[in-house]
This record gives structure tokens, sequence and C-alpha cells, in this order.
């Protein structure tokens, strides 16, 4: 009986590393790391992007069909400034992909990502205005997305760090949240949650019902709602209303509207500001702030300008980086279209 019981256990043992090399290659052959991977790169390329990872995605089955991905470098296509480095990813998977159903991806996970906004804004600025009609994809993300521990930088400026993102499902018609909080380069948390309905309208992808919420630290909280729309590249329009609560000022009620860029106008942000001493009427191109706040401090860069953009700003007490300012007037004009000459600034005191 007990060498009956050998053979037995022995028997046992090879029928079960049998299986599990059996179920090895069959997690490797329906997941398709290749597959998926080229699938990440084509859709990369379609936006201008290039997509590297440091090894081969590896495959696994529990507890859900997912891809780990290693060392992830997302470059634009000709820059050698990485926008994204991340040390590490996964891809979640729906069951029935793994038989051959649509190639659908459930979570994204992101650990790590370094994020360099130059590299980013030169990337933006350089996406064409989507064809007359064609309407966008809202792509399908069934669990959401999370990415932890990331960093925000401008070349070896770091912007904000404790970067972390959560988001719900990403399904048309359907609310979707989204939390990001972070840290700035002080150490000052900050957090933001928006929800909204992504739908498809026409050849617009449409966010109704907008609710964002954005505070800093404890003495300062925002609440906006309202509607946009997008058409792809700079090609957005946006409404959004509500409040601005300072610890020091008091409230505040605000407006933002953003319209497209068209063949003469580049995308352009107005924003009003009303409250206790302080009144704000200021229309911005938001890429071309970006590039003008990016020249900051740069001492090899060219001569640094007043920010573009029209408007004014009238404020009855300002403190900024440690100055405090008393009954300051600012005017913002547009430089004329054949001129180079920088807006006109002017202060009361």
């Amino acid at each position: 009986m007990t060498r009956r019981l050998h053979y037995a256990l022995l028997a046992l043992t090879g029928i079960l590393v049998a299986a599990l090399v059996a179920l090895v290659v069959t997690v490797y052959l329906l997941l398709q790391p290749e597959r998926f991977t080229a699938m990440l790169q084509e859709q990369a390329a379609k936006a201008g992007l290039e997509l590297s990872l440091s090894s081969p995605a590896s495959p696994t089955l529990f507890p859900r069909p997912a891809l780990e991905l290693q060392g992830l470098t997302l470059t634009a296509q000709g820059a050698s400034m990485p926008i994204l480095l991340a040390a590490n990813g996964r891809l979640a998977l729906p069951w029935s992909t793994l038989f051959g159903g649509p190639t659908v991806i459930s979570r994204l996970e992101i650990d790590a990502p370094r994020v360099d906004l130059d590299a980013l804004q030169a990337w933006l600025s350089s996406l064409p205005s989507g064809p007359a009609g064609a309407a966008p994809n809202i792509p399908r993300i069934d669990t959401g997305v999370r990415i932890a521990r990331g960093t925000l930088v401008r070349g070896n400026q770091m912007l904000l760090r404790d970067f972390s993102l959560d988001a719900g499902s990403l399904l048309t018609g359907r609310p979707f949240p989204l939390v990001v909080s972070a840290k700035d380069a002080a150490g000052t948390p900050m957090q933001l949650r928006l929800t909204a309905t992504p739908r498809i309208q026409g050849n617009a992808l449409q966010l109704n019902d907008i609710n964002l919420d954005f505070t800093r630290g404890a003495t300062l909280a925002m609440q906006l709602t309202g509607e946009a729309h997008w058409h792809g590249a700079a090609d957005a329009a946006a409404t959004l209303a509500g409040s601005l609560d300072e610890a020091d000022a008091g409230r505040y009620d605000i407006s933002l509207g953003l319209t497209p860029a068209n063949q003469s106008d580049p995308l352009l942000l107005a924003l009003k500001l009303d409250g206790p001493g302080n009144h704000v009427d200021l229309r911005l191109p938001p890429l071309g702030i970006a590039r003008w706040w990016s020249h900051i401090g740069d001492e090899q860069g060219p001569q640094l300008n007043a920010p573009p953009g029209s408007g004014h700003v009238d404020a009855a007490t300002l403190d900024v980086a440690g100055v405090h300012i008393e009954g300051l007037h600012l005017e913002l004009a547009p430089a004329p279209a054949a001129s180079t000459a920088a807006p006109a600034a002017s202060d009361s005191r």
C-alpha cells in the first residue's frame, strides 16, 4: 500500500505539474502580450507618440487577466525629451477579450510616473485640428484608471509630487468620477474632484453635468458646474460657473468660458472673478500662457514680456511669494497683428 501510495502521489504530482505548464502556455497564448503591446503602440502612433517598454509585456491570469508593463516611456514623435516615464504599469482585461472578443482594457494602473510639462505642451501644440465632421471616440475603460506616486516636472524643476489619480468607469452616457490629489513644491496638499457624463453629440465629445471641486490646503476652495464639448486638438469649448472661497479674502463669484481655436485665433479662456475688493476680467490663450510661464526664471531664454491676453485686474490687496501689493490695477492688451510688441501693463502703485 505504501508503494502504491507513493506511485499515486508521483503520478498526481506529474499531472499537476503538466497542468501548471499547460495553464502557463494557455495564459500566454490567450493574452498574446505582443498583440496588446502592438495595439498600444499603434494607438500612440496615431496620436503622434512613441511608446516603448524596457522589457516585453508579461501576462498573468490571477486575480484577473492582465498584462504587466515594465519601464514605460512615452515620447512625442521626433522629440528627445519623454513626456512620461513610469516604473511599471498594468492592463487588466475582461475574460471575453481572452476568447476572441473585442480588445477592451478593463483597468489601467500606472506606478510612479514622471510627467514633463514642457514635453507635454510641445506635443499638444503640435496636434492638428481634427477633420471637419469626424466624430471623436470615447476610449472605453470598464473599471477605471489608477495612477500612484507620480511627479510633475518642467525640465529639472519639480512642480507637483505625490501625484495620484483615481477614475471610475469611462462609458458613454454614464457619470464619470475622477479624483486627483498632489502636493506642490512647498508641500501644500491639493485635491480636485470631478464628475461629468460623457456623450457623443454629432461630431463632438460632450461633457454634461460637470461638477468640479478644488481645494488647496485649508485656505482655498472652489466649486464649479457647467458643460463642455471637444472636437479634437484645440477645438474645445466650455462654460463653467461657481464660487471661490479664500480664508483671508472672502467669497468670490467665478465664471470660466473656453472658446475653440480657429484659423485666426488660438484657444481662448475667458475668466471673470468678482468679490471683496477684487475684480478680474481676462481673456487668455492657455497654451500661450503656458509657454510664457515656462520662461519665468530661465536666464538663458528670451526676454520675458507681459503675459499674452487681454482684459484687466483690479485688486485691493494681493500677496504673492511674500510680496504684499495694495491697489493693483493691471491692463493687458493684445499685441497688434503686425507687431511683436509686448502687451501693456500698469500698476497704480
